[in-house]
């Protein structure tokens, strides 16, 4: 399904509610397998989540999780101490083409039984679930933090816990931190000194617990605030100010752009104060998935960036630091990428009417939209956004974007 949307305009007012935090729901879903007395609000309603809730209800001996890469590096883990029971954990052909090996290595040094199927490296897997006595474990920091969140997620299903060692600088660290926050909700004690993560054997003390929405998903609206006119408010829920999520730094992210945030009880308003926007230079390393809506953003206000520390978004649902290039450039614009960045030249012409390819990235698919408020834009197999956010289109349908499937 491809969608085109008319150059728009949306209202000067407006509010979405946007569904419970994929990273935290999966993560939550994992610890409610484990710890069947949890009670979760909120849950997300994306794809990836599903697939996650779907799996660890399975009984079946294959179980696919088709685009989920969460699910995937999670579930590795999750069935590695599943004891007596054996599983091939599969996906889609991207999927396939993902490295799992960093985190089949540590699972093995803790004892782990996990062979491959295809090809060494790579899903399938096949794991017989058993008891992990051993306890230390050495990983490489700057590799993707759901590796280290996977391990962390069922150290207290290890007769020992989990002592785990970073080496080198750490990436993604308030993912990491947000593991542990949740653990610590449920009762469960850890602790993060230098390198050294600490997840001890201890008991749970479940309680309810409500997932807060995803921040990723509302990037794509702080997006839509700096391209719109000044005096634009867009109304979001349920957040918090002090988040668990990364993707929350959002807030300090978009004054640059002229968008501010103000929090009242669960929900916060973007208002666009300002059109001056200058140059952006910006680390993303601990917040590569909003690497594409800031780089939309950059592009529809013709303003160069440079964006750094985005190595992770290779293995992501395609090579989105690829993607994004052929993707701008068809729109007019000029990038330049290198293994773990991306400079945008400033350019003033948008092409209209351009089919954005998607690659299968739901991503790809919710960044490219706000471009519509500047010149009308075809989005092919828009129905990706469903990974993560599958009413996208139609909330933009309410507050005012023009579009057609």
């Amino acid at each position: 399904m491809d969608i085109t949307l008319q150059k728009s305009a949306i209202q000067k007012q407006s509010s979405v509610k946007i569904t419970g935090s994929k990273s935290e729901s999966n993560r939550l879903l994992l610890l409610q397998a484990l710890f069947p007395e949890i009670e979760l609000n909120n849950v997300s309603n994306s794809d990836d989540s599903n697939l996650m809730m779907k799996a660890l209800a399975s009984i079946e001996k294959i179980v696919d999780i088709h685009h989920a890469g969460t699910a995937m590096r999670f579930l590795t883990a999750y069935f590695a101490v599943q004891e007596g029971r054996e599983t091939i954990l599969t996906g889609s052909k991207r999927m396939k083409e993902r490295p799992i090996k960093i985190l089949v290595d540590a699972l093995r040094e803790l004892g782990a039984d996990i062979s491959y199927v295809e090809n060494e490296g790579f899903p399938p897997i096949a794991i017989k679930g058993k008891k992990l006595s051993k306890h230390k474990v050495s990983l490489k920091a700057n590799v993707s933090s759901q590796y280290i969140s996977a391990l962390l997620l069922i150290a207290t299903k290890l007769e020992n816990g989990i002592e785990l060692m970073l080496e080198g600088e750490i990436t993604s660290v308030p993912y990491i931190n947000m593991t542990l926050s949740l653990l610590n909700e449920i009762g469960i004690e850890t602790s993060f000194k230098n390198n050294v993560i600490t997840v001890h054997p201890s008991k749970s003390k479940p309680k309810p617990l409500t997932v807060e929405s995803d921040w990723s998903s509302a990037s794509y609206y702080f997006s839509i605030a700096a391209i719109s006119k000044v005096g634009t408010q867009i109304t979001l829920s349920s957040y918090k100010e002090n988040s668990l999520q990364g993707d929350s730094c959002l807030v300090d992210i978009y004054k640059h752009f002229g968008v501010t945030s103000k929090f009242n009880e669960n929900f916060v308003t973007l208002t666009k104060e300002t059109s001056a926007v200058k140059p952006l230079t910006l680390d993303l390393k601990n917040a590569p998935d909003i690497a594409q809506t800031i780089a939309v953003t950059c592009f529809v206000l013709g303003v160069s960036c440079d964006l750094t520390g985005l190595h992770t978004l290779k293995i992501k649902e395609t090579d989105r630091l690829v993607a994004l290039k052929t993707e701008i450039e068809k729109l007019g614009g000029n990038v330049e990428i290198s293994e773990k960045s991306l400079h945008l030249k400033a350019s003033k012409d948008i092409k209209p009417m351009v089919p954005i390819a998607t690659y299968n990235d739901h991503r790809m698919a919710m960044a490219f939209a706000p471009v519509a408020l500047k010149q009308p834009v075809i989005i092919e197999d828009a129905g990706v956004v469903s990974k993560s956010y599958p009413t996208f289109w139609d909330d933009l349908k309410t507050i005012g974007f023009n579009l057609t499937k």
